[in-house]
């Protein structure tokens, strides 16, 4: 059955940074890649979309512990659990949402996301990726590393399922965990809709990518 999607991730925080370290193909890489795109200056501002556990911010910051991170999710616990990896680091500012409805704040260097927007619509990420550009500086930009749909039909087929299971479990409107990732190519082109006026792929794991989108 369908699980709301905060309770998903609470029941499972147990485990968690290891099957994210172990059980998904790259992540011993794409962590670590994702932290090298991330702005190296001291003091600069990095909004974490999603942030759970903090697997990529382990990484970014052995490169840059002088950074300035605001992190957003929507699990009590993975957000307890990342304040615990890092209890007296200055600078780290964590609010439990979600990032589609949570203030997003101003002035950012840069933002990021690791394996979490693949559960949401295009029209959804429209919206939102509007509002990541309005928050970023304007030389600001976005790396996002996720889970991506290998074709078009895989896409479609993923919204389909997600909407029989929940006309059959009858469940009102609400954020439910379900995979229904884009294709990369179509991510692209939402982003550069919202107004970022540079998207590119810059690496590959399997099904996860790493892109970049400049403001």
């Amino acid at each position: 059955m369908l699980e709301e999607m905060a309770a998903f991730f609470e029941k499972r925080l147990d485990g968690y940074d290891e099957h994210m370290k172990t059980e998904i193909e790259g992540s011993g890489e794409f962590y670590p890649f994702t932290a090298s795109l991330l702005p190296a200056r001291p003091g600069c501002r990095v909004l974490d979309l999603g942030c759970g556990t903090g697997l990529e911010l382990e990484a970014y910051f052995r490169l840059n512990p002088g950074a300035l991170v605001t992190g957003i999710d929507l699990s009590p616990g993975m957000l307890e659990a990342l304040r615990r990896k890092f209890p007296d680091r200055e600078g780290l500012n964590l609010i439990c949402g979600s990032y589609f409805d949570a203030p997003l704040g101003e002035g950012y260097d840069a933002a990021v996301s690791v394996e979490s927007l693949h559960h949401f619509t295009a029209e959804a990420k429209l919206s939102f990726y509007r509002r990541l550009w309005a928050a970023l500086r304007p030389e600001g930009y976005f790396i996002l590393t996720d889970y991506f749909a290998e074709s078009e039909a895989l896409e479609k087929t993923y919204f389909e399922d997600l909407r029989r299971l929940r006309q059959a479990e009858g469940l009102p409107p609400g954020s439910y965990h379900y995979d229904t990732p884009l294709t990369a190519e179509h991510e692209l082109e939402i982003l550069r809709k919202a107004g970022f006026s540079w998207a590119e792929i810059l690496a590959r794991w399997g099904s996860t990518c790493t892109l970049r989108a400049d403001v």
